[in-house]
């Protein structure tokens, strides 16, 4: 796991400046805080910042080919990649280390951009040929490791697996994009389709992209989707087999290392699974790493340790209070966009637990998108079975209108909340779900902006590139196209930057074995009561670990990784949620309605409305224009 950095000159002959290069690639030193590498020639200048979990005393980087004619910067692992080995030995390649890099060079010479097929792994990566003077870029499949690039004034090409690797460029325009204000506002952080900041852009998932001298760079190139297009006709036996196999491949996988690994604990089906299965797999107790609550109905840790006791882990917890919220600073400085998913605090610590005893973690990230475990695919399955029996002008006729008069009820459970329900069957499908998925609908942001913010966003709407998505979605059905929404959009923009950002900042490598594309791929196949069955998400994966997890943790309601922010803000934290919403760096941005964002505030702390996520939301925004602002 890595750091890596890059400039491409427009001008093939134009040096490349060696010292802005290092404060790029140094403003990432968590990243790779065991070496550092520079490669400069005319026209460019590759670096990298290392940690060392394969190959440790090999492998540095940028690396050469053996030839000279190709230089790699690379983050992530390929977990094939002693296989690839082999099968590129045979065809005539020779390699020098024992790591997975020079696997990925010699791929790269042997097929082209082809080679991505065959990697099996989480990777973004840079290569330059010397002989066709180009600049080829990749990201994996599911976009667990990032790429920011850019083109700076001078026509320049840069790129960094952070945004403050960037922002090192002293060239690099620091003019904030309203429309990512809208997108931040709308989903709790920046999707990949932008960023923060006009003219950087995030190389999206499953793509690549070339840029030669004096050209602008191409459009990025999809290498990979996912399909829900099509199912299988198997038994359900059979089915759970299969699953349990390509867990199994999956977990062995990702447990090769030369450096001490362990996993995250929540004591939820999906970590569970992960720990469960590399106990049967390791021939030495499993590190384990579970963060708890101070309130007890948000309180996992009781799950977790009956997990690590039953399976004899070596199990290690820490507890989350209001007095972390110290460390918000440095929760924001992880992120440099603006981030709000308010469970990036537990993930930090649990992070930092981790990195006590252990370089690498697995987590369990990626089965209730795969599989369908969120409540909100229950629901919309619900939904949609309506929606298929009532025509859409009935719906928008009679449920919209109940909607607008039934009375609001934040407080209570998702099922009692007849409002939403009634608002979201007024809808098509696919804007039902954008609903669900944001934080602030359009109404509600339209309240808090100003007048001049509503005309500089001249009717963009942020839920739109979500709704366009799943209506183009390869699916067959509405819970087809919410689970490709979430793999594509929610996915690399919240859970994955949330991880690979908490973890590398205590230069921590998190894996994802759930994430293995084999058996996502399977997932997508699975008939949708083998999804959701019975008002349960998750079906087939609970069907797939019964005879390795006891039922009541396979079938326990998800509780989700979340902070008891809405009461801290009532408590401890009213007063930061008050100076939040007088920020003079938020208010004199001119994106805001200073009255609405006072009565905002004041109705959370009176406990007239539940606004937690949307006070969180300014108070990590208000920390990241002051992040900004100081680089």
């Amino acid at each position: 796991m890595c750091g890596i950095a890059g400039l491409f000159a427009r001008d093939r002959q134009a040096p490349v400046d060696r010292s802005v290069l290092t404060r790029m690639r140094d403003s990432m030193t968590h990243r790779g805080p065991d070496g550092a590498g520079l490669w400069l020639a005319q026209g460019v200048g590759l670096a990298h910042r290392r940690l060392s979990v394969i190959d440790v005393e090999g492998s540095p980087q940028p690396m050469h080919s053996r030839d000279e004619r190709t230089v790699i910067v690379f983050n992530g692992e390929i977990y094939n990649y002693r296989a690839l080995r082999r099968e590129l030995r045979q065809n005539g390649h020779r390699f020098s280390t024992e790591g997975d890099t020079e696997v990925i060079l010699a791929a790269w010479r042997e097929w082209g951009s082809r080679c991505l097929e065959r990697l099996d792994g989480m990777f973004a990566f840079a290569i330059y040929d010397r002989n066709s003077r180009k600049l080829f870029l990749a990201r994996d499949r599911f976009g667990v490791k990032p790429l920011f690039t850019a083109t700076l004034p001078d026509g320049t090409f840069a790129f960094s697996s952070e945004l403050k690797g960037l922002l090192a460029h002293p060239a690099l325009e620091r003019e904030v994009d309203p429309l990512a204000i809208e997108d931040y506002f709308t989903w709790g952080y920046v999707p990949d389709h932008r960023s923060i900041l006009k003219g950087v852009e995030k190389l999206p998932a499953g793509h690549f992209m070339v840029v030669e001298h004096d050209m602008a760079p191409r459009p990025p190139e999809r290498w990979w989707d996912i399909s829900f297009a099509d199912r299988h006709h198997m038994h359900e036996a059979d089915e759970a087999e299969v699953i349990h196999s390509h867990l199994c491949d999956a977990i062995e996988s990702r447990m090769v290392s030369d450096v001490p690994i362990g996993a995250f604990l929540s004591g939820g089906v999906d970590s569970s699974t992960v720990v469960a299965l590399m106990s049967d797999l390791s021939d030495r107790p499993v590190t384990t790493c579970s963060i708890g609550f101070d309130v007890a109905g948000l309180d996992e840790t009781a799950y977790a340790r009956r997990i690590a006791s039953q399976f004899s882990t070596d199990h290690h917890e820490r507890m989350v209070d209001p007095a972390m919220f110290d460390r918000i600073d440095a929760l924001a400085a992880m992120f440099d966009e603006p981030f709000a998913d308010a469970s990036a605090l537990p993930t930090a610590e649990v992070c930092a637990l981790a990195r006590q005893h252990v370089t690498v973690a697995l987590s369990g990230d990626g089965a209730d998108e795969a599989f369908a475990g969120y409540r909100r695919h229950v629901f919309h399955a619900g939904e949609e079975n309506a929606r298929k029996w009532l025509p859409a002008g009935f719906r928008r006729k009679v449920f919209g209108p109940l909607a607008a008069i039934y009375p609001k009820a934040d407080w209570a459970p998702r099922p009692l909340r007849a409002r939403s329900t009634l608002h979201a069957l007024a809808l098509s499908g696919e804007e039902a779900y954008a609903s669900a998925l944001s934080v602030m609908g359009p109404q509600d942001r339209a309240a808090i902006f100003s007048p001049s913010m509503m005309r500089t966003l001249g009717g963009y709407r942020a839920e739109q590139p979500l709704i366009d998505l799943m209506r183009a979605a390869p699916a067959r059905n509405g819970l087809d196209r919410a689970q490709y929404a979430d793999l594509k959009f929610w996915l690399p923009g919240d859970i994955l930057t949330k991880v690979d950002r908490t973890s590398m900042a205590v230069s921590l490598e998190a894996r994802e074995p759930l994430l293995d594309h084999r058996l996502v791929e399977f997932a997508a196949c699975l008939p949708k009561a083998r999804r959701v069955f019975g008002g349960e998400g998750k079906y087939a994966l609970k069907r797939a670990m019964a005879g390795d997890l006891p039922a009541d943790i396979l079938h326990r309601p998800k509780q989700g990784f979340v902070l008891p922010i809405a009461q801290w803000f009532r408590t401890d934290l009213r007063d930061t949620a008050r100076a939040a919403v007088r920020s003079e760096r938020l208010l004199d941005s001119g994106w805001f309605d200073a009255d609405a964002l006072s009565r905002l505030a004041e109705d959370h702390i009176a406990g007239r409305r539940d606004h937690a996520r949307e006070l969180w939301q300014l108070v990590m925004l208000e920390r990241n224009m002051s992040l900004l602002s100081n680089n």
